[in-house]
């Protein structure tokens, strides 16, 4: 996608931390978020030339009886296979960072004053920095355990290893430009939003 530079900031944190909550909160205040997994979503639709270029790869197998894509079955068909993999994110990656970058530029040129990019895995790809600056919604594993047990029906070990699949949230933290810490009550996660667009407002004025 580029360098994105101004008042473009990544957004990311760890499972259950509280991304979309944030998110939420972030547009009901003014601003804007580009979410990454909608925009990957949106290039591989009915219709598009991203869901044409992975049946020609991949074949019709890939696709439902009405037509979408089946991603249990393009993942099956990936999974292990480096080749097929590489092909893949060559079909996906540049339509996902051409129309991420459509999305931007079209909140920027309606005037919005600040634009999140919301992505799980920024700090992980390296794209954390391509923004201006990044935010990290954050949490103690031991919430984060919790959260994942309630919202999954995961037993406390299943969480764990979920949780232990996914880079630390203090990896993320530490190349955080800006944290919001989630551990409290909704109206502390409220004031913590409230502060961040405060404060990042008055940087760029």
């Amino acid at each position: 996608m580029g360098t994105i530079v101004g008042t473009v900031y990544g957004l990311t944190g760890g499972i259950a931390c509280g991304k979309t909550s944030v998110a939420r909160r972030l547009v009901e205040r003014g601003a804007a978020v580009v979410d990454a997994d909608d925009v990957a979503r949106a290039v591989v639709a009915p219709g598009t030339d991203g869901l044409a270029a992975i049946v020609e790869r991949f074949g019709d197998g890939v696709l439902t009886d009405d037509g979408a894509l089946a991603r249990d079955r393009l993942g099956a068909l990936v999974f292990g296979d480096e080749a097929a993999r590489a092909d893949l994110e060559a079909i996906l990656h540049p339509r996902i960072a051409a129309e991420s970058a459509r999305r931007i530029g079209g909140h920027l040129a309606a005037g919005v004053d600040l634009v999140f990019y919301d992505a799980a895995l920024l700090v992980e790809t390296g794209r954390h920095t391509d923004f201006a600056g990044l935010v990290v919604v954050a949490c103690d594993p031991q919430t984060q355990i919790e959260r994942v047990c309630a919202r999954d029906g995961l037993t406390v070990e299943a969480a764990r290893a979920r949780i232990d699949a996914q880079l630390p949230v203090s990896a993320k933290v530490a190349v955080a430009d800006h944290v919001i810490h989630n551990d409290g009550p909704i109206e502390a996660l409220d004031a913590a939003v409230d502060d961040l667009l405060e404060r990042l407002r008055s940087a760029d004025s």
